[in-house]
């Protein structure tokens, strides 16, 4: 409840917001298809061949040699997702030893915005 000013201001207050955002839904109903987010995954790499060789039974006479790189061992390399309401709309790998910063966060979103323009140059048609 609102303490300062008269009883009542707090609902009106209220009420006008939610129609404010009511009447923006109403209006732009696509508007949760024009958003796009972003997150980093790590994505590991393997090779299926030494997987099945790990995998294989083994005797009770027979002596394991160790591999220079095992399960615990793997690649691994960072990976940017660009996805809206409906799935990805982009995802590029980063270079190794890259700093992802501002800097290159913003050539990501260019890279998108190339993407997008060669696909669908009509919605960049002003710009």
């Amino acid at each position: 409840m609102c303490k300062n000013g008269p009883k009542g201001v707090h609902r009106r207050t209220k009420a006008k917001k939610s129609h404010i955002c009511q009447d923006i839904l109403e209006r732009q109903d696509d508007i949760l298809d024009r958003i796009i987010t972003g997150d980093e995954t790590w994505v590991y790499q393997y090779d299926p061949e030494k997987k099945r060789q790990i995998v294989q039974w083994k005797t009770t006479n027979f002596h394991e040699q160790k591999n220079s790189t095992g399960p615990n061992q793997e690649s691994k390399q960072c990976c940017w997702l660009l996805f809206y309401i409906k799935g990805i709309v982009h995802y590029e790998f980063v270079p190794t030893g890259q700093t992802v910063n501002q800097v290159y966060y913003l050539e990501i979103l260019e890279r998108l915005r190339e993407k997008a323009r060669r696909k669908r140059p009509e919605l960049f048609a002003n710009n």
